[in-house]
């Protein structure tokens, strides 16, 4: 009888597939509550890594962190009625504590431009304090109707950033610096991930933002998943919370602001746009642990061996694990790391150091080769960044290979079913977004036909990139 396979395959039920992933690989399980998610040791060990990688490039943008409460008075929401309309339906509201009913009823918060902007209204009073730019890790809590670990829970943990500017052109470079040296800069060098950055229409951007920028990429079954966004609010908070200053004349202006965000949503696109059917790929970047070493008897001077090889990896500032457990056998221990993914294996045995050497395994191609014993170390180092440049490379030729440009709405929505489709935006501008939605595409972004950003969804000869979305 043939054996079952540990995961479904990704082209007989990719979404199965990817719960078996999260899963088995044991980056995170339910949480007792509906819609909430347990994040596992390993599961966290990789958003620890994308936090520290993106946190350095936040910092370099210049933002300082801080921490602000996790609940917020209703009424700061009502306040700015266009930002409450569009969460609403997501709102988690807490009326009693205590044991008794609340004089304000204190909404669980979903983002925090309201209560961020209250506070930049105190902090900023001269042009002086411009331009104030902070940043908070936190948790949110959004509704959600349809729970998908990692990709859509009620709670999940995030970054948020939050800006005041004393003009219209400095918070429009902020909005885009941030999308193109944090966001684009990480997914791309350390996540692997070729995303496309680009415009939001009216209809997709944030509520309460004036131009909602995104970088989005393609998942291994060809639909896109928005990576991350950076939003340009104009002075719509700043009319509402105050955030006023005085110019270098004596004179009161309003300041212009900004939001942006990535989530733990990043590890779904982690695991859905390298992930195979012997589980998830990590990148040499973004890995925890790049190289285990794997001891697969402790005999005739093998685990002296692998310990050596362990220290020498860890002492070039490779992030590098022994597994010693010879308990468990070789094929389990083999394959539960290739589940997680850790880009390079070293199987230490007593057979293979008798003739002096030890076997080298790249996660990403499945190659094997048997390499001296004492260049073991050296070797999978270098290896490393060629990984890393593969990876890259791979995912590029994917997504390349699935985009098609197309001449009308028909050919769109044919292309988007399984990859991207560009398509003139004068094409769908008019009622083309409706078109496309009775079959599940959306317009993911908007660029200039030289793929930069553009200033305004007007601008002629715009190109719209369309696909279905998680």
């Amino acid at each position: 009888m043939a054996k079952a396979p540990i995961l479904t395959p990704q082209a007989e039920d990719f979404p199965r597939w990817y719960q078996d992933v999260v899963a088995k690989a044991e980056l995170a399980d339910n949480g007792p509550a509906r819609g909430t998610m347990v994040v596992r040791p390993y599961g966290y060990a990789l958003w620890e890594r994308m936090q520290a990688e993106v946190d350095q490039r936040i910092k370099a943008a210049g933002a300082e962190n801080l921490y602000f409460p996790l609940f917020i008075p209703q009424s700061y929401f009502t306040r700015e009625a266009e930002h409450v309309e569009g969460f609403s339906p997501e709102l988690a509201v807490v009326t009693h504590a205590g044991g008794k009913e609340l004089e304000e009823p204190l909404v669980v918060r979903p983002t925090s431009e309201t209560v961020i902007g209250e506070y930049m209204g105190k902090w900023v009073q001269s042009y002086r304090d411009l331009p104030l730019l902070l940043n908070q890790w936190a948790n949110v809590v959004r509704w959600e109707l349809r729970p998908r670990l990692f990709l859509r829970t009620t709670e999940f943990l995030w970054q948020e950033g939050h800006t005041a500017h004393a003009t219209a052109e400095e918070s429009d470079a902020y909005a885009k610096q941030i999308l193109r040296d944090v966001y684009q800069d990480f997914m791309v060098n350390v996540l692997a991930i070729p995303v496309v950055p680009g415009r939001k229409t009216a209809a997709e951007r944030f509520a309460g933002a004036v131009n909602t920028l995104t970088v989005e990429a393609m998942m291994g079954d060809g639909k896109a998943l928005q990576m991350g966004t950076s939003h340009d609010l104009g002075q719509n908070f700043a009319k509402v919370f105050d955030i006023t200053y005085l110019d270098d004349q004596g004179d009161s202006q309003l300041c212009h602001t900004t939001s942006w965000g990535v989530t733990t949503r990043m590890v779904g696109g982690l695991i859905m746009a390298h992930g195979d059917d012997r589980g998830i790929v990590v990148p040499p970047a973004l890995a925890p642990t790049q190289v285990v070493v794997l001891l697969v008897r402790d005999e005739d001077g093998a685990g002296e061996a692998a310990e050596a090889i362990t220290r020498e990896l860890q002492g070039v500032g490779v992030r590098a694990r022994l597994d010693a457990q010879v308990a468990t056998s070789f094929g389990r221990r083999a394959t539960d790391w290739e589940l997680k993914g850790i880009p390079v294996r070293i199987e230490v045995g007593p057979r293979d150091l008798k003739e002096g050497t030890v076997t080298l395994v790249r996660r990403d191609t499945g190659e094997k080769v048997a390499v001296p014993a004492a260049e073991a170390a050296r070797r999978a180092e270098a290896l490393l960044p060629a990984i890393q440049a593969d990876l890259l490379a791979a995912a590029t030729r994917r997504r390349d290979e699935r985009t098609a440009d197309v001449a009308s709405l028909e050919e769109a929505v044919e292309a988007g079913q399984d990859g991207f489709a560009r398509v003139p935006w004068d094409l769908v501008r008019d009622g083309g977004e409706a078109r496309l939605a009775q079959d599940a595409i959306t317009v993911r972004c908007l660029q200039r036909p030289d793929g930069s950003l553009p200033d305004s969804e007007d601008e002629p000869d715009l190109v719209a990139y369309v696909a279905r979305s998680y």
